[in-house]
């Protein structure tokens, strides 16, 4: 089976990278610490400071294991080569609800980043789909579970 391609913005990659980095060399060593503390306290079948200390390690494993999976399958997005004529991964778009008339920025990143409270939409989202090559001027229509939302793409912009 083909893995999915990651797909990542360099600023995506680089914090994967600070995040795997900041696993293996600092994480590991605190709770390697702390394991060793609890141990010095004797008895391990009733050391909750050990359960935890060894609970955490696990997860700290789990998130290097998953980090370096995305990592082996990353296509990083050149964000300088984005056309800003058509909205792709990279771009930031402003668009209108035209709804609530409100106007809306998002950026358009794939699913491994995606963070709705920091303005990065999933290209796998109904609305990240939905906008993949339109233009300014076009009128996206988006299934939700609130029903029909239309947005209008006023401007296509380079993220950086």
């Amino acid at each position: 089976m083909v893995e999915k391609k990651n797909i990542l913005t360099y600023e995506g990659l680089r914090q994967l990278e600070d995040e795997l980095h900041d696993l293996k060399v600092n994480k590991r060593k605190e709770v390697a610490q702390k394991i060793k503390e609890a141990r010095e306290q004797g008895d391990l079948s009733e050391n909750a400071e050990y359960d935890a200390a060894k609970d955490e390690q696990r997860d700290i494993e789990a998130r290097i294991e998953e980090i370096e999976k995305i990592l082996k399958n990353a296509e990083v997005v050149v964000e300088d080569e984005v056309d800003v004529n058509v909205i792709n991964i990279g771009c930031k778009v402003r668009i209108l609800d035209m709804e609530f008339d409100e106007e809306l920025e998002y950026k358009l990143v794939g699913s491994t980043e995606a963070n709705s409270l920091r303005g990065k939409i999933s290209n796998e989202s109904p609305l990240g789909m939905a906008l993949i090559g339109s233009k300014v001027g076009d009128i996206v229509t988006v299934e939700t579970h609130a029903g029909t939302m239309k947005y209008k793409i006023l401007q296509i912009l380079r993220s950086n």
